[in-house]
Order: C-alpha cells, then sequence, then structure tokens
C-alpha cells in the first residue's frame, strides 16, 4: 500500500505514533520518527525495524521550527523526500483552568498547535517537489467537547486550532495535490497518561474510563492508527478537510 513511500512521525517514540509508523513500514514504507527523548526513538526504531533500513530517528522539541526542518532534510537525504506527515506530536495534563499558569499555556500550545502548523509547512513544501501527498494530524474530543473530569481548557484550545488548521490547509493545498485531514480521538490508552499519574493510579484509573465510551471500551493506539493509515491511503484520495471521530462512539451521544 505504501511501497517506498516516506513519513515523518512526530510522538514517534510511544502510544499512537509509535503503532502507525510500524504500519507504515509493514505496509511497505520508509519512516523518520520525531520525539523528545532520543534513547526512547531508538528502542522504538529498532522494534519497529531491527534491520534499521526503513526507519530513521531525529530527535528534537517539535515546539521549535527547525526541529519540523530538520526533519524534512533527514527524510530528504535519506529517503528522497516526504509523502506522507504523520503529525501526532502532543502533551496532555488536565489541570483546572483558574490554576492554569502562562507556562502550562504555552505548553500547549507550542507543542500542539505550534509545533503541527510549522511541521505541516515544511513538509507541505517538500510534499509539493513530489506532486502531492497527505498530511494527518491527531487532534483531539477534547476540541469538540468539554469533558468534566478532565478539565483541559488549554489542551483543547489548542486542539481546536488543529482542527481549524486541517480546514484552512485542505483548501489552500488542494491545487497542490496534498490531503490534510485528522482524526479527534477519545480515552485511548498510552504511556501519555503515566507522565502525570503514577503506574498505580493509572491502573486504577484508566479503567473507569471504559464506560464513557458507548461501545464500552478505551480507545487502544491500534484504534487509532488503522484511522490515521487510511487517511493517508489513496483509498481516502477523495477526503480531505475532514476531522474524524474515532471516540468508540462518545460524539454520537449519551446513553
Amino acid at each position: 500500500m505504501f511501497g517506498n513511500k516516506v513519513a515523518i512521525v512526530t510522538g514517534g517514540g510511544s502510544g499512537i505514533g509509535k503503532e502507525v509508523a510500524s504500519r507504515f513500514v509493514q505496509a511497505g514504507g520508509n519512516v523518520v520518527l520525531n520525539g523528545r527523548n532520543a534513547d526512547k526513538l531508538s528502542a522504538a526504531a529498532n522494534e519497529i525495524d531491527p534491520s534499521g533500513a526503513r526507519v530513521r530517528t531525529e530527535a528534537g522539541d517539535i515546539a521549535k521550527p527547525e526541529t519540523a526542518e530538520k526533519l524534512v532534510k533527514r527524510a530528504t537525504a535519506d529517503f528522497g523526500g516526504v509523502d506522507v506527515l504523520f503529525n501526532n506530536a502532543g502533551v496532555f495534563q488536565p489541570k483546572p483552568f483558574l490554576d492554569l499558569d502562562e507556562g502550562e499555556y504555552d505548553w500547549f500550545l507550542d507543542t500542539i498547535l505550534k509545533g503541527k502548523f510549522f511541521m505541516a509547512q515544511a513538509a507541505a513544501k517538500a510534499m509539493q517537489a513530489r506532486g502531492g501527498g497527505a498530511i494527518v494530524q491527531t487532534g483531539s474530543l477534547w476540541a469538540l467537547q468539554a469533558i468534566g473530569a478532565t478539565p483541559s481548557a488549554a489542551y483543547s484550545a489548542a486542539n481546536a486550532g488543529v482542527h481549524a488548521l486541517v480546514r484552512n490547509l485542505a483548501l489552500e493545498l488542494a491545487g497542490d495535490n496534498i490531503r490534510v485531514n485528522a482524526v479527534a480521538p477519545a480515552v485511548v490508552e498510552t504511556p501519555v497518561y503515566g507522565t502525570f499519574l503514577t503506574a498505580e493510579q493509572v491502573a486504577e484509573t484508566l479503567p473507569t474510563f471504559n464506560s464513557f465510551h458507548p461501545l464500552g471500551r478505551n480507545g487502544q493506539p491500534g484504534d487509532v492508527a488503522d484511522a490515521l493509515m487510511f487517511l493517508a491511503s489513496d483509498q481516502a484520495s477523495w477526503i480531505t478537510g475532514q476531522v474524524l471521530s474515532v471516540d468508540g462512539g462518545v460524539t454520537a451521544g449519551r446513553q
């Protein structure tokens, strides 16, 4: 499906990013992984492709536009260009609006929105040279609905910007044959929860969200990776400017 295609995956060291990178390589593609932790990236790359032939890593903070430029240069130098961007990197940490400070606000907006903005810009320029491509963003259910159990005003605002970016870029880049879409996941069991909860808290808390989803369970990285792969593929060649909810039925309504 993706024979000799080249993808950049941000937030590729674990969770959804690692899963979609693995599936892309299994489908015949080449991948450049990004994340802030070089050791984690190396471990993920070795797991995805022990031969090292189809995976490269480029550690760096995606909130800095120069990181996006380095990723595109690496993809071009090692694999010949960029065909797909899985713009996946993000951060999450619930905190009440009245307690949020400027530094925390900047952390959400810089990583989620600024990071995706300039990564998409750098990738789109490279895709022009290839005659087109696909950009798939990881947005969020929290940009569509407020969830009282997880107060996340800045996180939600940043992802709402990501969703708006999808529609604007879809129009601007359509003439270059570059499609732009996003997924909006609900609760997906990834390592992100371990960044603000202990292992014991994660084990205790995450199962309580199963019933939040009408289908009765939390999402897994593969659930989202399937949707990302579809939107990046030729099967979605007439789809652009869309935000696909991958949420176990949450946005359908309440029981």
